[in-house]
């Protein structure tokens, strides 16, 4: 296997691992058995956990955008690309309420370590709100940024209980009720 694809298999391994376990808790053992690499061959492409976790992050970095690339060319209107960000709760439910939100639970952990690494991890939040509040601004809201984080928060809490509680239902209703939100606040027309 090139050893390319050998390094990608690692990093996505390690995304999922330390997204299901933590990252403090996960171990290059945790990482090269689940590829099933030897150690020699796992330390040719990472020396040290901290470069697989910006490894990981430049992923999550990379995915995050193509993410926010396609609801930008797919949907018609700011409205409709910020509907897209609050129903990525209800497309990955499952995943986060079994492990919280990939994005929060990193940053978090990182944080109570004082990870070296911890804004790194924060820049995928910075690109949510950078999107979100590109949307508001188009349709003529004076506060986008304001409302980019409200979303941004309202959007965490969800996650957060819903880890805690296991609730589908108790996510369906939060994910409605920030759509009647957004019909409330933003029409369908801009306000330029």
């Amino acid at each position: 296997m090139p050893a390319q694809d050998t390094r990608e298999q690692i990093v996505e391994a390690a995304d999922r691992l330390f997204y299901e376990q933590g990252f403090d808790t996960t171990s290059f053992a945790d990482i090269a058995s689940v590829v099933g690499l030897s150690r020699g061959n796992f330390y040719y492409h990472f020396k040290t956990k901290d470069e697989i976790l910006d490894a990981v992050i430049e992923r999550r970095l990379a995915v995050t955008r193509a993410m926010l690339n396609a609801w930008q060319a797919g949907a018609e209107t700011p409205k409709a690309r910020i509907m897209s960000f609050v129903r990525i709760l209800i497309a990955n439910r499952a995943k986060i309420m079994s492990h919280g939100c990939p994005v929060g639970t990193l940053s978090s952990e990182l944080a109570k370590l004082d990870h070296a690494s911890r804004d790194k991890a924060t820049a995928v939040f910075t690109l949510f709100r950078d999107f979100l509040r590109r949307q508001f601004a188009e349709l003529g809201e004076p506060d986008a940024d304001g409302l980019a984080l409200h979303v941004l928060m309202r959007s965490q809490g969800v996650a957060a209980l819903a880890t805690a509680f296991r609730d589908e239902a108790f996510v369906a209703r939060e994910v409605a009720g920030m759509e009647r939100w957004l019909d409330t606040r933003c029409p369908d027309t801009p306000r330029n």
